[in-house]
């Protein structure tokens, strides 16, 4: 199945449209499959490194509101009996999805997190930030001070696009530790692998995704196969 890279993220099939286990394994798409059966295509990328390890990719800014408004749905359906009081968003991708769920929660705003540093801002209020699609890119996250009042004794939800290997989201969490913040909800689009299970695991049982996908490997007939240890 060949799929132009900007046609990628834009169409919702419907329940078992696509084989999710083809014993050839899969070629250049990855169909991912929300918790109502449907089903959206992601394309495979090879990860740095080597031509023998990808992932399946989720741009979520560059997705249809069609997938976008699908996505808060289920998230928020996810998060509800959290009864989160306030939303933060981490940046860039969780933006778009972390506004949609607090609006379907009903709240008036959410808090952005940021990587821009505005004149304002406390460098005790940041954390270097890393990424598997950014690597060797050094950058930041901060919290705006003036966003505290917000969330000082709220339940808080924390909402990305994706969590991959956790390192972005242990900085997220480091960050609003040392401002006495501990959410009690952390949610996603894609849980991507299951390399973020270990970093984050006394929060496993409190990180929600939409959907999951497993890290994909290269069989020497050349389809893309779940690792082994995903399958576990």
């Amino acid at each position: 199945m060949t799929i132009a890279p900007h046609q990628f993220w834009q169409q919702l099939a419907a329940a078992g449209t696509y084989d999710t286990a083809p014993a050839e394994g899969f070629a250049e798409v990855y169909p991912a499959t929300l918790p109502d059966g449907r089903q959206v295509l992601l394309p495979i990328r090879v990860l740095p490194g080597g031509e023998d390890q990808a992932v399946a990719s989720l741009i979520l800014n560059q997705a249809s509101f069609v997938l976008e408004d699908a996505l808060a749905d289920a998230l928020t359906a996810k998060l509800k009996p959290f009864a989160p009081q306030v939303v933060i968003g981490v940046p860039t991708l969780g933006l778009p999805l972390a506004h949609g769920v607090a609006r379907r929660l009903g709240h008036p705003r959410m808090v952005a997190l940021g990587t821009s540093r505005k004149f304002w801002y406390r460098d005790e209020l940041s954390e270097p930030l890393s990424s598997i699609t950014t690597p060797g890119h050094s950058k930041r996250i901060y919290l705006d001070p003036r966003m505290l009042p917000l969330l000082e004794n709220r339940r808080v939800a924390l909402i990305d696009d994706v969590i991959s290997t956790g390192s972005s989201l242990s900085a997220v969490l480091r960050l609003l530790a040392g401002c006495g913040i501990e959410p009690v909800v952390i949610g996603c689009a894609m849980l991507q692998s299951r390399r973020w299970e270990a970093p984050l695991a006394p929060w496993q049982d409190r990180i929600l995704g939409v959907f999951a996908t497993p890290r994909l490997v290269r069989a020497p007939a050349g389809g893309w196969h779940p690792e082994a240890q995903e399958e576990a």
